[in-house]
């Protein structure tokens, strides 16, 4: 992973809540993720392409769903930083509730 490809992966709200997302859930279906941050799934599939993009997430097809997971060798400390930022606490809470409410797909 390059540097800066994470740091400037990470300068989006939207990706920090889908990293954070994906750090406390573990793998999950495009769908899911579109509920959970209440966004269009344009806006989300855009967002997980700079994410892989920086070698953040990966990608799996099964059948016409993408399901996307953190990459094992994500750092831990980035992921404690993510997920425990008081700044985006409340946030992230309320996308989890969302997340764990989410269609079947």
């Amino acid at each position: 992973m390059r540097l800066n490809q994470i740091f400037k992966a990470l300068g989006e709200p939207v990706r920090l809540r889908l990293v954070s997302l994906l750090a406390t859930s573990g793998e999950q279906c495009v769908c899911h993720l579109t509920e959970a941050l209440l966004l269009p799934q344009s806006t989300v599939s855009r967002h997980l392409g700079v994410l892989r993009q920086a070698g953040l997430i990966s990608a799996r097809r099964d059948g016409k769903w993408m399901y996307y997971q953190l990459m094992d060798d994500t750092p831990t400390e980035l992921i404690t930083l993510l997920t425990r930022s008081s700044l985006t606490e409340v946030l992230l809470l309320q996308d989890a509730e969302r997340l764990n409410r989410s269609c079947s797909c």
